[in-house]
């Protein structure tokens, strides 16, 4: 009874986060709509904070530890193996996140569309600073290996970047049907990883 009643709780406040935002959902009516005491859904949990961090923080984690393991993974390689691998890594992490983020729609769609307010809010730009880190750590290791990369602007690199994952992200938003969804995902890195690989010059 008791899971029944969390699980009312949790399809009626999805739904009314998801049309209304963190902001403006009423916690007074997701409890009214669920056919819950006040008394009874603080018992589950202490604020509509707690709440919105209960439909959406374990697939939050899930995606910033996936793509953090597979940086980690990636500065483990020798460092003359980093041109030859940065490419494979970066696609699987970026077609492992929509694979884990299309199970979990839901959820992401919170993230991306409903989290201002949240400490969930800036959950694409954490992962852009993750991003931008590692490409700087990259940079420096191709110049002392013999490339020579494009000096990017900061704030040109930081709009690439960001552009990259959004538009990973837009397929979550849309729905797009898996299988379709997927091979967007790859086509989407292989477009960015053209552009990475003129700019780095890897290829000379």
């Amino acid at each position: 009874m008791a899971e029944n009643t969390l699980q009312k709780i949790h399809q009626i406040a999805t739904q009314e986060f998801l049309e209304k935002g963190f902001r403006g959902a009423s916690l007074r009516e997701i409890v009214k709509k669920a056919g819950v005491t006040t008394g009874a859904f603080y018992g589950y949990y202490k604020s509509k904070e707690e709440l919105f961090s209960a439909l959406v923080k374990e697939p939050a984690d899930y995606v910033s530890n996936l793509f953090k393991g597979l940086v980690d993974q990636f500065m483990q390689l020798p460092k003359e193996e980093w041109a030859k691998n940065m490419s494979t890594y970066s696609r699987d992490g970026f077609v492992g996140i929509f694979e884990y983020a299309w199970n979990h729609k839901d959820a992401f769609r919170l993230i991306l569309n409903a989290s201002e307010g949240t400490e969930f809010e800036n959950f694409i730009h954490e992962i852009v600073e993750i991003e931008i880190e590692i490409t700087h750590i990259f940079y420096k290791e191709m110049e002392a290996q013999g490339y020579k990369p494009f000096a990017f602007d900061p704030t040109l690199e930081h709009t690439i970047i960001s552009g990259e994952f959004s538009a990973l992200f837009e397929l979550i938003i849309h729905d797009i049907p898996f299988e379709k969804g997927r091979q967007c995902a790859q086509e989407l890195h292989a477009f960015y990883e053209a552009g990475w690989q003129q700019v780095l010059n890897l290829n000379n």
